[in-house]
């Protein structure tokens, strides 16, 4: 089932600048899972999809709250056990394609203490005992809007990977 988004809404988003063109792509997935993604309703979105979800919930975890946040909230399988880096390289966004494969080197040896339940100041602390993960962070927030800019043309360039548009 190809997820369906009208032209009109596409075309005011796009006039709102690139973070409100994709937006409206992942809202609509959002709509598609009932809000929430899980193994339940994985298959309703095909890779391309997923990895436009998967690049949303990364840029609001990691500007809200970073790398910590990101996993701590649940995220961190979603983008580090899927393809998620290797697709958005085939986008053309290798800067953040190396930025997810260290956090994953970083995640992958530290999975159970990081998706571990915590405490309010256990959570906090885990940022001091993670600081592996600041400068990852930085490099993220140096190369962001290049690099969504990169994403929303190939998304644009190939939408009907991304949705079916309809007048």
């Amino acid at each position: 089932m190809m997820i369906q988004i009208p032209e009109n809404k596409i075309i005011e988003a796009a006039q709102k600048g690139m973070d409100e063109f994709l937006k409206v792509f992942t809202d609509a997935y959002l709509e598609v899972v009932g809000g929430d993604i899980c193994a339940e309703n994985m298959d309703k979105l095909n890779g391309y999809q997923h990895t436009l979800l998967a690049l949303r919930f990364f840029t609001e975890e990691i500007n809200e709250g970073g790398f910590v946040q990101l996993i701590q909230n649940g995220y961190g399988g979603y983008i580090f056990d899927n393809p998620v880096a290797k697709a958005l390289r085939q986008m053309g966004v290798k800067d953040l394609s190396k930025i997810i494969y260290k956090a994953k080197e970083i995640y992958d040896a530290n999975r159970t203490e990081l998706e571990r339940e915590t405490t309010e100041e256990e959570f906090d602390a885990m940022y001091v005992d993670f600081e592996q993960f600041d400068e990852l962070e930085e490099k993220f927030f140096y190369i962001e809007e290049e690099e969504i800019n990169t994403i929303a043309t190939y998304v644009d360039d190939n939408i009907e990977d991304f949705a079916e548009i309809v007048k």
